[in-house]
């Protein structure tokens, strides 16, 4: 029977070998994945840290309006606060709408999950693709909106927009990068008191406006472009609806952070949602209230918001800080995406439309992967555009509304299969948003197309094919590795070649390993640059009973190892182990990329059927090995620890060459990131039928380097003990697919290069072209056995 061992945990232990201290300083200390439940949001903190998008999206939208009715015609700026009651009304439906998808998928996703559950995969990669645009866009438009309104108080420093609105990406990413909480205290601060300066300036300019004393703004001195007098048709104020509609940026990122407030989750973000909606709207009406009282006129010297401050304060103290406020609410209202993007990406990643690694949670607990994509693809849009807001805030609003109709219409779709209580009601309210956002969205399309619109609409479908083209692979490797195509215990010979590049400590290590497992053959190829007669003699007095050394003919040692062994006749069973010891004399990695026979004979061997890499790595310091004998003897234990991802013909494979090592014992391990990771890895293990103990070690701060050196110095802890390390690694065909895993096995490789009485031996299994070659060279091998004798080298002895 097999034996599963039950999850072992580092407890509190904190990784620290190999982190930079410049890393801990700036990101700060990794948490406990166990702490995970501590660094829920109160609803206090949530606000600032999802709504602050929303929020800020008041302090633009007016103006938004105003760039087209003016520019139209002068007397059209009238309609400013008709067309802002529209917006407001339309903002109150999408989030009594969204209060509904709070409620009826608590675990988050948004329109993504709403779409694909309800409407299919595609319209939920439609959904994704436009969420994930926005977010990228909302960090791109805020920070530039921000730094706008930090130039219209010091115009000196519009030349250098663009650098300061790359600092402040750099900022807030730096900010998010240390926490969801951390980010949270940081913002809130800065989140109320814009709130707190702008309604104070609506109370103080309304009471003006009250007393017969409304503020009057000056005609600008550099106005935008103003149209004459006249009259404005249909398709001017719909455009002028369309660009005011960005106020609604950010309203879905409530449903999309679910997961990130304190329990009950659902009832607390709804709540959220609601405040968020009322202060909104409340701020957006007053503005574009007082924008209409004091005949505001939009100018690229000083943004709307700042010339109402100014008129309502007589530019006194009250119009600086609500400047301040203004630049740090927009700049920190890329917080939003911050929190959502990566959320986004990590729900995409679990069901194979983008690369897993955006699964992986950072140090403090966040998907470090997303933030770090979203901050470099928001800062090449600031770049590319100038940090120009009226230009990129042209590409924003149609991914908004897009993710708002979607979602709607997958909520209706919902209550009518779900038809759980009240469900009449959620219907209604369901459809009407979904109604009212999909009449916006064509405005939208139809009047910002020529603006830029078309970039973001033109990208969509390339966003989708590429979920498509990821998932496919995904799908791939998925089946080939599930073909159970190797069954446990399979196994046949295990035939060795010695690569040697000079005689030394590592060497001997090498021959003495080989010797524990007594191969089927052992034949050993100097390829090192000294004189063949001194290699033979020294080869001869530390294996007296091998065979005699063989010295390729090819000058290029690499290419005339490959050709050695793919002379070797093998089963499809059989095991070609290719031995290659390695002499460091410092703990350098470049030194190991470096080299120009082992490293390059490791690469290529990975892509030869049935062959296994082994490394067999000492480390001397002043001229000694460190933690061996250096010498050829046969280790008094060894144990094989076979590191595997999941149960599958990779791993299988690898288990089996274990057991050729004859060990005295052998070992599955596997590293769980996360806690729900371990039942379903031992239920499949054991579905699988692998007759191994699987030991399941958590790793609690994500970092698999501290629990995979423990695991295996627990082993080389023991006296005279050399731990057989096995790695699975299947390859893939494309190098673009590479970057789609997680490398493990590469991983692994690394952090124990330099471990003493280790030996690392990588299983390669190929996927699918390489496996079809090699499937075809196998068929010629069995078809002609004689002619694969007759090039095979003579045997040797073991």
């Amino acid at each position: 029977m097999m034996r599963t061992a039950p999850p072992r945990s580092q407890g509190d232990f904190e990784p620290r070998a190999g982190r930079g201290v410049l890393k801990r300083m700036l990101v700060g200390r990794p948490i406990s994945t166990a702490k995970q439940e501590h660094h829920l949001l109160p609803k206090a903190l949530a606000l600032p840290v999802f709504s602050s998008d929303a929020l800020s999206s008041v302090a633009y939208a007016t103006e938004e309006i105003l760039l087209v009715l003016v520019a139209a015609s002068v007397a059209a700026r009238n309609l400013v606060f008709s067309i802002a009651i529209a917006i407001s009304v339309l903002m109150a439906i999408v989030v009594v709408s969204y209060r509904q998808t709070v409620k009826a998928y608590p675990s988050g996703g948004g329109a993504y999950i709403v779409s694909r559950q309800n409407l299919g995969t595609l319209p939920g990669l439609v959904a994704a693709a436009a969420l994930l645009t926005d977010y990228v866009l909302t960090v791109s438009v805020s920070v530039a909106a921000g730094v706008f309104a930090i130039t219209s108080a010091v115009p000196e420093l519009a030349d250098i927009r663009v650098p300061l609105s790359l600092g402040f990406v750099a900022f807030v990413t730096l900010a998010n990068l240390r926490g969801v909480r951390e980010s949270g205290t940081l913002f809130a601060i800065p989140t109320y008191a814009f709130i707190t300066s702008i309604f104070v300036m609506l109370v103080v300019g309304l009471a003006r406006c009250a007393t017969g004393g409304c503020p009057q703004v000056p005609f600008p001195e550099h106005p935008e472009a103003v149209g004459e007098a006249a009259a404005v048709g249909l398709f001017v104020i719909l455009h002028a609806f369309s660009s005011g509609s960005t106020a609604l940026t950010g309203v879905e990122a409530i449903s999309n952070g679910v997961p990130a407030f304190r329990r009950p989750q659902s009832r607390n973000a709804a709540r959220t949602l609601s405040l968020m909606g009322v202060i909104a709207i409340t701020m957006f009406l007053g503005i574009s209230l007082l924008a209409f009282h004091s005949g505001v006129i939009p100018s690229d010297e000083r943004s709307v918001v700042a010339q109402v401050a100014h008129s309502v304060f007589d530019g006194g103290i009250g119009f600086y800080l609500v400047q301040i406020f203004t630049a740090a609410i927009l700049i920190l209202a890329a917080n939003t995406a911050y929190q959502d993007f990566p959320r986004m990406s990590a729900i995409l990643a679990r069901d194979g439309f983008v690369p897993r690694q955006f699964q992986n949670r950072g140090d403090r607990l966040v998907f470090s992967n997303g933030v770090v994509v979203l901050a470099t693809l928001a800062g090449l849009l600031i770049w590319l555009f100038d940090a120009e807001v009226s230009r990129l805030i042209q590409l924003y609003v149609v991914g908004v509304f897009t993710s708002f109709t979607l979602s709607q219409s997958g909520m209706v779709r919902h209550w009518l299969k779900e038809r759980a209580e009240g469900w009449r009601r959620s219907i209604v309210i369901n459809a009407i948003g979904a109604v009212a956002t999909g009449v916006v969205l064509v405005v939208i399309a139809s009047t910002k197309f020529l603006e830029g619109a078309w970039m973001v609409i033109t990208a969509m479908p390339f966003i989708v094919g590429f979920f498509y083209l990821v998932h496919r692979h995904y799908a791939h490797v998925r089946a080939e590795l599930d073909r159970v195509l190797v069954p446990f215990g399979q196994m046949g010979a295990n035939r060795v070649v010695l690569v040697l590049t000079d005689m030394d400590a590592a060497s001997a290590e090498a021959l003495g390993y080989i010797r524990s497992f007594r191969p089927e053959s052992l034949e050993a190829l100097y390829v090192g640059n000294g004189s063949h007669q001194d290699a033979d003699r020294r080869w001869t007095e530390m294996a007296p009973d091998a065979a005699p050394l063989v010295f390729p003919d090819d000058g290029r040692p690499v290419e005339a190892v490959i050709e050695h062994v793919r002379r070797i006749p093998r089963d499809p069973r059989d095991f070609v182990t290719v031995v290659i010891p390695e002499l460091f004399r410092r703990r350098s990695f470049l030194s190991a990329l470096f080299r120009p026979v082992t490293f390059r004979l490791k690469v290529q061997l990975l892509s030869e059927p049935g062959v296994v890499i082994t490394d067999v790595p000492v480390l001397t310091e002043d001229g000694h090995p460190v933690g061996v004998d250096g010498r050829p003897l046969i280790p008094e234990r060894v144990v094989a620890l076979v590191f595997v991802s999941a149960p599958h013909d990779a791993s299988v494979r690898a288990v089996n060459y274990a057991f050729s090592l004859g060990a005295a014992e052998t070992r599955a391990v596997f590293l769980a990131t996360e806690p729900e990771e371990a039942p379903g890895m031992l239920e499949r293990w054991a579905e699988r039928g692998i007759r191994v103990p699987l030991d399941v070690v958590e790793a609690p701060f994500r970092d698999l380097g501290p629990s995979l050196l423990e695991e295996v110095r627990r082993v080389t802890a023991e006296p005279g003990t050399v731990a057989a390390v096995v790695v699975p690694e299947f390859l893939v065909t494309r190098w673009w697919h590479r970057l789609l895993h997680n490398n493990r096995a590469l991983f692994i490789k690394r952090a124990l290069l330099f471990e003493p009485r280790v030996v690392l031996s990588s299983v390669p299994y190929r996927i699918g072209r390489a496996d079809r070659s090699s499937g075809r060279r196998r068929w010629r091998q069995r078809k002609h056995p004689s002619e694969s004798s007759r090039r095979a080298s003579p045997a040797t002895s073991k």
